[in-house]
């Protein structure tokens, strides 16, 4: 299961879900257990295994945990990058980084997914007829590995 309860996992896809409801842009979670390097370069390449690249207007968004050694990253596709403020994704790390402070790592999470949701609502706002591209479950990366290679 990971590190998630069954009802923070139901809140986290409920919170995407939510997120998604005034957006076009798609939120994903990916979770490992250990991420030896940089969390940001291994984001980087889930992103594209996970297909988060190629949503038609590339504006999804991948938050990134390593749970056992304590290591997170966010990163957009180009669509939304050039549109949010430089320090956006700074911002919203440290919000994050508030409740996982104190123990709460799927409250860090929402936190996430909700400044995330709400930055891309301004930019890519819902349209009728758009569509879920990506699911909204977390994936557990180590448990997913063998699913995603080309």
């Amino acid at each position: 299961m990971g590190i998630f309860t069954e009802l923070e996992q139901e809140l986290i896809a409920n919170a995407i879900a939510e997120a998604e409801k005034t957006t076009s842009g798609e939120i994903r979670i990916a979770v490992d257990k250990h991420c030896s390097g940089d969390a940001f370069e291994k984001a980087t390449a889930y992103f594209s295994k996970l297909g988060m690249d190629k949503t038609s207007r590339h504006n999804g968004v991948l938050i990134y945990l390593a749970h056992a050694d304590h290591k997170f990253a966010i990163i957009g596709d180009k669509g939304i990058n050039k549109v949010v403020p430089p320090d956006f994704w700074e911002m919203t790390q440290i919000a994050m980084k508030a409740h996982f402070a104190g123990g709460n790592i799927a409250q860090g999470i929402i936190a996430g997914i909700v400044l995330a949701g709400e930055k891309m609502a301004n930019f890519f706002p819902y349209e009728g007829g758009d569509v879920n591209e990506l699911p909204n479950d977390i994936i557990y990366m180590d448990q997913h590995q063998e699913q995603l290679k080309p």
